[in-house]
């Protein structure tokens, strides 16, 4: 599987969990995808969700809806925008707190980070507060959750993508896309899908593909990928890196 697509009202694609929490797992090893599992949260006006993050660390990013992310005895604000990391172990819940239910996609990386060097740890980051990078074929991405956030094993961003079709390429990472806005076709090969706001894309290592944005509006994807790198690493199907 490629390509799934968040659709709250079919009970079969989206579980209940405790009273006013809904949830929709998306990748995970058993559809294949065993680096990385995808889940999208949606609690209501007072309802509360929890886990235990042990097999690895775990990123969130709110998608709409405010509240809060309890940690190890802390409390942290979330609201649209705003990524969260739970390193491996860790305890958590999060509580929605807006008239808005709460939206949060959650990425879970199994196994625990090994052999990479990284920064103090920041639990919670806005991307407000992240300068725009430059990426290949005049895209942008701007960093959330990564190793100078304290987050060994991944790195979680938001890219932009104007309207238009970049040339066929790959990237050596694996990595789980969430489309925030905007519409396109997703290339591999001789399928040429529709995607648009809502719809979750798994692009496994080596994978050769091109996101077009067929839109009037740059498209907004916000992206998880292992091991941790930058967003910008790309190669055209020769192999050779990637400089358009």
């Amino acid at each position: 599987m490629t390509v799934t697509r968040l659709v709250w009202d079919r009970p079969e694609e989206a579980s209940a969990g405790s009273k006013g929490v809904r949830e929709q797992i998306t990748f995970h090893a058993g559809n294949g995808c065993p680096g990385l599992r995808q889940r999208i949260v949606r609690l209501e006006l007072g309802a509360t969700a929890g886990a235990t993050a042990f097999e690895g660390d775990e990123v969130l990013f709110v998608l709409a809806g405010r509240g809060f992310l309890r940690l190890e005895g802390l409390e942290h604000l979330l609201e649209p925008q705003t990524g969260a990391f739970i390193r491996h172990g860790e305890t958590y819940e999060i509580e929605s707190d807006g008239g808005d239910p709460l939206e949060v996609v959650a990425v879970e990386v199994p196994g625990p980070p090994t052999g990479v060097e990284v920064g103090e740890r920041r639990v919670t980051l806005r991307l407000d507060d992240s300068e725009a990078q430059q990426a290949t074929a005049n895209r942008e991405f701007r960093l959330v959750v990564t190793p100078e956030a304290g987050c060994a094993s991944l790195t979680q961003f938001v890219g932009y993508i104007p309207t238009g079709r970049a040339p066929d390429h790959f990237h050596t990472y694996d990595e789980v896309l969430y489309i925030l806005s905007g519409e396109g076709i997703l290339h591999i090969g001789e399928s040429h899908e529709p995607v648009s706001a809502g719809a979750c894309i798994h692009f496994s290592p080596r994978l050769v593909h091109s996101l077009e944005n067929s839109g009037a509006e740059p498209m907004q994807v916000l992206g998880v990928f292992r091991p941790a790198g930058s967003p910008s690493e790309a190669y055209y199907p020769d192999g050779t890196r990637a400089t358009y």
